[in-house]
């Protein structure tokens, strides 16, 4: 993998242990000789990670949306900074710079990004690994809902399996180094469930 896109908070969360994982996700990445894509902010928890790769050598592009670049939040240290009109391009640049997605934690933003790129990958439109990094069990939760959309037929296991889950940075790209995507379609009928 070249380069991985990381969604993640523009807040830090209330305790110090995700903005600590997530600087070390950003110097795992720089170590390994990964590129960085991300929401090209100074702040909370993207901005530890952007942190993470610069200190260590790693490339660091950041994609951001102009209006969010008037309220001063871009980081000035970034290898190359992207300025798009909507978030909608924001996504779909991240997505073609990158080789993988990790979301880390995070709000409604993270979701929805982690969510839209697991979705496409469902589709058919890429073939990436999308995984979550789960500090401090935060994506427990998230992990339970993914098996109650499956038992309840709504998600086929071979779908409910491309959201990866790790504990640690390493063990995540590990998963995603060896991830196969699904060739099964999505639909799910009575006969495939």
């Amino acid at each position: 993998m070249k380069r991985i896109v990381v969604f993640c908070g523009s807040s830090s969360g209330t305790d110090p242990v995700f903005e600590a994982r997530a600087y070390e996700t950003g110097k795992v990445l720089a170590q390994q000789g990964i590129g960085l894509v991300y929401g090209g902010a100074r702040v909370g928890l993207m901005g530890a990670v952007a942190d993470g790769a610069l200190a260590h050598g790693g490339e660091v592009i950041g994609v951001l949306p102009r209006f969010l670049s008037g309220k001063e939040i871009g980081h000035a240290g970034l290898t190359d900074l992207i300025v798009v009109d909507t978030m909608h391009e924001r996504k779909t640049k991240m997505h073609e710079l990158s080789d993988g997605v990790i979301g880390l934690p995070g709000g409604f933003g993270t979701m929805e990004e982690v969510f839209e790129m697991v979705t496409w990958g469902q589709l058919g439109l890429h073939r990436k690994p999308v995984g979550v990094l789960n500090v401090d069990g935060f994506y427990n939760d998230l992990s339970e809902l993914l098996e109650t959309m499956a038992v309840k037929g709504f998600l086929k296991r071979e779908n409910q399996r491309m959201l990866l889950f790790a504990d640690t940075i390493e063990e995540l790209l590990e998963k995603m180094r060896s991830y196969q995507a699904p060739a099964t379609p999505k639909w799910i009928t009575k006969e495939t469930t």
